[in-house]
């Protein structure tokens, strides 16, 4: 994932943790971005890469992908795992450290990727615009855009409560140096005007020699309803090809609140 623009690393302190998380270790969208990758045929760009939990699958395939991401401990966490693989996939994968909104890569691509949300970290329309038409820039003629977000529940949206930690649910996980990591969460202040949510997720951590502590990740997300992000795609020059509720391809409204997998071709060309 990526943080918004700011004067620090928001995933510095939890960068290395970040894989073992159970929702993003088997979060069923790998199959999916690795897929669109091959059916491309072409150099792909994704837009938030984070640790490589995509990236590595789809260089492991042959294809040519470069990674961008502002988060400089998120890419170092990546290259770590990157030097595990083979030198043929290696070979595959470049890393860019850059802010979503504003880059200049000199070079185009077949498909554009911004998997697992990174997207709703920005938090105005000019940010969101700007990050869409840095990316369309950097797509051949005919070139795709695939990102998703989370479709809003609007009963989660009016009765979350705010201040109030949660169990996030998650099952314990056990780090290699032998930490075990369990996970909450809080909505710390919410504004339905500006449809932002500030956010805490809790890692409350047992090291080996049995003493505490928590880390906090704290950022802040802005949520977006469909017709919202389909305007954005239109000001910003692309044409939605396919709306799916889900990685497996459903139709959008088949499960709620489900995903918005916006798949946009560049108009215009």
């Amino acid at each position: 994932m990526m943080p918004p623009a700011g004067s620090h690393d928001e995933y510095a302190t939890i960068a290395d943790l970040y894989d073992y998380v159970a929702p993003y270790r088997d979060r069923g969208d790998i199959a999916f971005f690795v897929d669109a990758a091959v059916t491309a045929g072409g150099q792909v760009l994704e837009v938030g890469c984070g640790t490589g939990r995509v990236l590595i699958p789809t260089a492991r395939t042959g294809i040519d992908i470069v990674g961008l991401d502002l988060s400089g401990q998120m890419l170092a966490t990546c290259r770590e795992r990157l030097l595990r693989e083979p030198a043929a996939v290696q070979e595959k994968a470049t890393l860019v450290h850059a802010d979503m909104r504003h880059f200049d890569l000199g070079r185009r691509f077949a498909l554009a990727t911004i998997p697992f949300r990174p997207f709703q970290h920005l938090l105005t329309v000019d940010d969101q615009l700007s990050c869409l038409g840095a990316i369309r820039q950097h797509l051949v003629d005919g070139g795709v855009l695939i990102f998703d977000i989370f479709n809003p529940s609007l009963d989660a949206l009016a009765n979350q409560p705010i201040g109030q930690e949660t169990d996030a649910g998650e099952p314990e996980f056990t780090m290699p140096d032998g930490r075990r990591v369990t996970r909450s969460f809080k909505i710390v202040a919410t504004d339905r005007f500006s449809q932002i949510n500030d956010i805490e997720l809790l890692y409350n951590v047992t090291y080996p020699d049995g003493h505490q502590a928590t880390l906090v990740h704290a950022f802040r997300m802005r949520y977006l309803f469909r017709y919202e992000a389909e305007h954005l795609l239109a000001r910003a020059g692309f044409v939605v090809d396919r709306l799916y509720g889900g990685y497996d391809r459903s139709e959008y409204g088949a499960t709620y609140p489900g995903d918005l997998v916006f798949v946009a071709r560049k108009a215009g060309t």
